[in-house]
């Protein structure tokens, strides 16, 4: 969602990073071009104006003047106006009430309540281990309340029984009842929406309001609808009151002017945001990685969290102590693959890491998508299991046969292949973990001394020195070749003098140029 105005603010803070001292007029011609970023980005006047003064502020200050590098200050001044826009400290669902605690699910229709409803109901159970009921308000939409009991059967979460006739009010109160009969911990009113603000929506929703006394109320705001989504909340707040903000479709090619306006308008925090249709892509809303995400300095903590959250830590042991051994073969392989796919796919992953913003016209020429995961997995599916045990028994006909079994080609199949003896010659080179440039890195990854756990791999991430801008800098005991960037791993190939990623070069499916 932010892209566009990632790569506008990321060239003109560019420009300034790139001089040696600022001077009054130099930071004026570059907030204007911020400003116009903003305003473009579909942010709101008011917002974009006292941001810009914030910045310009802080920016000719003494502080700037007297930096070493003054433009990778004017960067970390953005980069914190940015975090307190969107809103300094990120905000949880507040479950702290005696139970059942009510969260009334508010928006327009089409806004993703119903769905956003259910991805919170299976995030409470898997994560938080509450006991949720599921209760549709909507009586007007057609096949609304069938809807929500379908998302309930498919994710084995129980929806409040349909009884035909009854008013909205009516219905939040015998879901309490029911919540407290039964024993729930939360109970989710999934409200009626309009295709407009009218004064009947607003007065239902007072009225079910009163009746519940919800403990959390969340506007729930498709982030595309740009600045109409600010006059939403603002409405919603008046005559309901709101206590946060949940914005859909954040994977979308919205402007990002929703999110940096709303928080700042109505004073309400975004607590939730949804990356996908699945009902596993709900994430908490954290002010700070976003703002890093934005400024394409990468989300190196959600990218950890998302792998602690994904990856089975003992599968992950097994299989990172047969790659001390060299005994990494083409299921391993697949596995990795998987895990890949369960963490949201390479662009989903991409997306968390620092600098790709700027590759992104180069990776998009390469032709890197997920589907090059699913032919990856393909051609390993077609094989026997001797042959991915040792993939060196695999001549020209055997290959021809693994190829039109997976509907690919033979060079994907050599690609896939070179990839792996790539990858198998680098796990052997860490695992040794006594010599060469990358011992220091086999070290920290584990390879050493057994997996570090999925807190201490949090941990490793928070406590990551940060360079200027708080881009996360390089260990000063690597190797100087390794300093200047990632080490030319199996990567993304093609991309002249940029980092690489491990596992993505030369991948079967890519585009020829």
């Amino acid at each position: 969602m932010f892209d566009n105005l990632s790569e506008k603010l990321g060239g003109i803070l560019d420009r300034l990073t790139r001089r040696g001292a600022l001077t009054e007029a130099d930071v004026d011609a570059a907030m204007r071009e911020v400003r116009r970023a903003l305003l473009e980005a579909d942010v709101s006047l008011d917002v974009v104006r006292s941001f810009t003064d914030r910045v310009r502020e802080q920016a000719i200050g003494a502080t700037v003047v007297k930096s070493v590098t003054p433009g990778q200050m004017v960067v970390k001044i953005v980069h914190d106006e940015l975090v307190a826009t969107l809103g300094s400290d990120g905000q949880a669902i507040d479950l702290n009430a005696v139970p059942p605690v009510a969260i009334m699910m508010v928006g327009l229709q089409g806004s993703g309540k119903t769905t956003t409803t259910a991805k919170l109901a299976r995030r409470m159970v898997q994560r938080d281990k509450r006991k949720v009921l599921m209760a549709s308000l909507d009586i007007y939409r057609p096949a609304a309340m069938e809807q929500l009991a379908i998302l309930g059967r498919d994710l084995d979460i129980p929806t409040l029984p349909i009884v035909a006739g009854q008013k909205p009010a009516q219905i939040a109160k015998r879901a309490l009842e029911a919540g407290k009969l039964g024993g729930y911990d939360v109970v989710l009113l999934d409200t009626a929406g309009r295709t407009t603000l009218d004064e009947d929506m607003m007065s239902e929703a007072a009225e079910i309001k009163a009746a519940a006394s919800p403990h959390e109320v969340l506007l729930v705001a498709d982030s595309l609808t740009g600045q109409d989504a600010v006059n939403l909340a603002r409405s919603f707040d008046q005559r309901v009151g709101l206590t946060g903000i949940a914005l859909t479709r954040v994977d979308g090619d919205g402007r990002g002017g929703a999110a940096l306006s709303m928080r700042a308008v109505t004073g309400k925090p975004i607590k939730l945001m949804g990356t996908g249709e699945k009902t596993d892509a709900l994430e908490d809303f954290h002010p700070s990685r976003i703002a890093s995400r934005i400024l394409g300095m990468g989300d190196v903590v959600s990218l950890v969290e998302k792998a602690a959250a994904n990856i089975d830590a003992e599968k992950a042991a097994r299989t990172a102590e047969r790659m001390r051994k060299g005994q990494f073969d083409l299921s391993d392989m697949r596995e990795q693959l998987m895990q890949m796919a369960n963490m949201g796919g390479i662009s989903s992953l991409m997306g968390m890491m620092p600098g790709i913003a700027k590759m992104k016209n180069q990776i998009a020429n390469a032709g890197i998508d997920d589907r090059i995961i699913k032919r990856q997995v393909a051609l390993i599916d077609s094989m026997t299991r001797q042959e991915r045990k040792h993939p060196d028994v695999l001549k020209a006909s055997r290959k021809k046969r693994i190829a039109a079994g997976a509907g690919g080609k033979v060079e994907d199949l050599n690609k896939l292949l070179k990839m792996h003896r790539n990858m198998a010659d680098m796990m052997k080179a860490m695992g040794s973990g006594k010599r060469g440039p990358l011992a220091g890195i086999a070290q920290a990854m584990g390879f050493g001394g057994g997996v570090p756990s999925a807190e201490q791999m949090k941990a490793m991430a928070e406590k990551m020195p940060q360079g200027p801008g708080g881009m996360p800098s390089l260990p000063k005991e690597l190797p100087a070749g390794l300093r200047t960037g990632l080490p030319n791993l199996p990567g993304l190939t093609g991309l002249s003098n940029k980092p690489t990623l491990p596992g993505l070069g030369g991948l079967p499916g890519q585009k020829k140029k």
